[in-house]
């Protein structure tokens, strides 16, 4: 039975305290309790409720696929495969404007399908990529503008985080979710790339190529790109080594072989063999897995804490309020898009992606789905509008990651800020073409699953 006095509380209540700063996870946590005695009156209730949530948390096999698939990228990262696979392209585009630009968003394109945290795209991409930019005298703002806008893709090419979160809270297929990421992360990629390259043509002094090529004489490149030949055995080992670690996992996941969660620890499996075979040792190993713990063990609790959160809002009736006011409100269904996306952005400019959707999700997918839009089509529009608050300020977690990861004085946060704003408006055009043409995220789960 819905009681509007025990919903207002409960939104009220945890709206104030993630607004004071509280842990979003000691919020929901919080929260759920309160509503649960709320409703029910008992303080035993609200101890099994708890037991149980956290008991069935333990035992769903589902949860270990953030820490794994996390673990295989950074295996893969720390193998020093995806630098040989950036400097592969740098040298492969050496005659097309703003190549190292391109590279970059070329790069963080084949980075993540093997990491889905932004986050990892935009630190690594920031010590790899921008010291060349720099020597190849591009603008600073521009060069730090591709790395952050292109460190998107992480978490909408697949294996991705948020589609992972997305699916646990949606009860939706992860495998139907990684395969709808494809064909809108390469949309997004190729709009970045002709973004890039229009800059290029119509302000080639942005990309030190006034003259192509003669300012780039008088700086000897740095970093990872030195200027010395490359081994072909070692690029060509880490394009068929990342290459076959990619097909397998997501293949098998796609085609039944496996489930998500043994396609992750296949995954982590074989990225270790892969790492040790290019040198990685066991202080390297220690290590990867002490930052993919300190990355994910926030998650899980997340996750944790938005079950809860998700049986307070069934016990309330909150989520089935919510979406018959929405329905009997007269609305058109572009407005109630209009609506919930404006609510992210907001949301974007205070807290993190995932705690955005934890608090979300739960509520508006039923509303969405209430009005017609398709699951797959609205997860992917739901992940890009929430991923774009990554470049929102005041918070832009991708903004501070890059500024943390270059270590540049003469570089401020605004400057990031201000340019990485085209890439956010191409965000808001990939979000109009799903919405117009849901067959982009479809088509893929259609044909292979």
């Amino acid at each position: 039975m819905f009681d509007v006095g025990t919903a207002t509380i409960i939104i009220a209540m945890l709206l104030g305290l993630v607004l004071l700063g509280v842990h979003v996870a000691v919020a929901l946590g919080v929260t759920s309790a309160v509503g649960i005695y709320a409703v029910t009156g008992k303080v035993r209730i609200v101890e099994a409720t708890l037991a149980s949530t956290a008991a069935e948390a333990l035992r769903d096999f589902t949860f270990a696929v953030i820490p794994l698939f996390m673990l295989m990228g950074e295996f893969i990262a720390r193998s020093g495969a995806i630098t040989n696979i950036y400097a592969a392209i740098n040298r492969g585009l050496k005659r097309v404007p703003a190549r190292l630009a391109i590279a970059t968003v070329l790069g963080n394109t084949m980075f993540s399908f093997v990491t889905g945290v932004s986050i990892a795209s935009a630190a690594a991409f920031s010590r790899i990529a921008y010291p060349e930019m720099r020597a190849y005298q591009y603008h600073r703002g521009f060069a730090l503008g591709s790395i952050a806008g292109s460190s998107v893709l992480g978490m909408l090419i697949p294996p991705s985080v948020l589609m992972i979160v997305w699916g646990i809270l949606t009860e939706q297929s992860i495998g139907a979710l990684f395969l709808a990421g494809v064909l809108p992360g390469l949309m997004l990629a190729s709009m970045f790339l002709i973004y890039i390259v229009g800059i290029a043509i119509l302000r080639p002094e942005m990309v030190g190529e006034e003259g192509f090529g003669k300012a780039a004489e008088k700086v000897k490149p740095v970093a990872h790109d030195d200027g010395a030949p490359l081994d072909p055995v070692t690029v060509v080992t880490s394009i068929l080594g990342v290459g076959f670690i990619i097909a397998a996992v997501l293949g098998g996941i796609w085609f039944g072989v496996f489930t998500p969660t043994e396609g992750a620890g296949a995954g982590a499996a074989l990225a270790l063999l892969f790492a040790m075979a290019n040198g990685m040792r066991f202080k390297m190993f220690v290590s990867a897995i002490y930052a993919v713990g300190k990355t994910a063990a926030p998650i899980l609790i997340l996750l944790f804490a938005a079950a809860l959160y998700s049986r307070t809002l069934a016990m309330t009736g909150v989520t089935t309020a919510i979406r018959e006011y929405f329905i009997q409100s007269g609305l058109e269904p572009w407005m109630v898009l209009a609506i919930i996306v404006l609510i992210w952005f907001i949301l974007g400019m205070l807290i993190d992606s995932i705690s955005i959707m934890l608090l979300t999700v739960p509520i508006v997918e039923p509303i969405a789905t209430a009005f017609g839009y398709d699951r797959l089509a609205f997860a992917m529009i739901g992940i890009l509008a929430i991923e774009a608050g990554l470049l929102t300020p005041p918070f832009g977690l991708l903004i501070y990651t890059v500024k943390a990861a270059i270590r540049d004085p003469d570089v401020g946060v605004q400057q990031i800020f201000k340019s990485s704003v085209p890439y956010w408006c191409i965000m808001l055009l990939a979000v109009a073409l799903i919405l117009l043409f849901p067959g982009i995220a479809n088509y893929l789960p259609s044909v292979l699953m």
